[in-house]
């Protein structure tokens, strides 16, 4: 076993990346490599995600716990209900939107975003090629929340969300789980334990059960294709 205080450094040219079941304590797996589509989609499909500012080098986690969602353990409260009335709930309409309004949340309160110029023109490829999709909350034909991801076999790897009207983003999210459910996928990857995805119905698992929940899924599931 490698020493936990080590951060391996990716090869720029080599996809292969460290197990994630050691993998540092903080949950940070690697640093550097590139977003190259094929090195992302197979970080991916291993449980492992990058997550980085603007100042640092790409790095990779692969956090424990784990955070999931079965969309049928979806909560939707009495207000939320209420509110959903309003809304309108597309899919793959305006992914570049989407993304610029999730990029756009944490800027204008002053924070860094994650989703830089290099990430948005990743998975816009990927969207282009039905990797990556997005759920708009619309109301009154304004796009006002949403989210977007990667879905891979039966499994939808959630990256962001925004809302500019009150419930909109926990529409979409609600939208979301009614999409995986139709599907006939698994469960939605919600990466990093909050309090409002709780709040909602997603748990906390160990690691290495989400490792072992992610491999069945793509092993026995394939739906690929657009969403709108």
């Amino acid at each position: 076993m490698r020493d936990n205080n080590f951060i391996p450094r990716l090869d720029r040219f080599s996809y292969i990346f460290p197990d994630p079941k050691n993998t540092h304590k903080s949950g940070l797996l690697a640093w550097g490599g590139d977003l190259n589509k094929d090195r992302v989609l197979s970080a991916y499909t291993q449980g492992i995600f990058p997550w980085y500012n603007a100042s640092d080098p790409i790095l990779w986690w692969s956090p424990d716990p784990r955070l999931v969602l079965y969309p049928q353990n979806i909560k939707i409260s009495k207000s939320l209900k209420k509110s959903m009335k309003k809304y309108e709930i597309r899919f793959d309409t305006r992914f570049d939107a989407v993304m610029s309004a999730c990029r756009m949340t944490r800027v204008k309160s002053g924070e860094q975003s994650w989703i830089n110029d290099e990430l948005q023109a990743l998975f816009h490829t990927l969207h282009l090629e039905h990797f990556a999709h997005s759920v708009e909350t619309y109301h009154e034909g304004v796009l006002v929340g949403g989210l977007y991801g990667l879905y891979l076999g039966g499994v939808f790897c959630g990256e962001s969300m925004f809302s500019t009207r009150s419930d909109a983003s926990k529409a979409a999210l609600v939208g979301l789980c009614a999409k995986i459910d139709a599907l006939g996928g698994d469960f939605i990857d919600c990466q990093i334990p909050t309090d409002h995805l709780k709040s909602m119905g997603a748990q906390e698992i160990a690691r290495e059960e989400f490792l072992e929940l992610l491999v069945e899924s793509l092993e026995t599931k394939s739906y690929f294709g657009s969403w709108s």
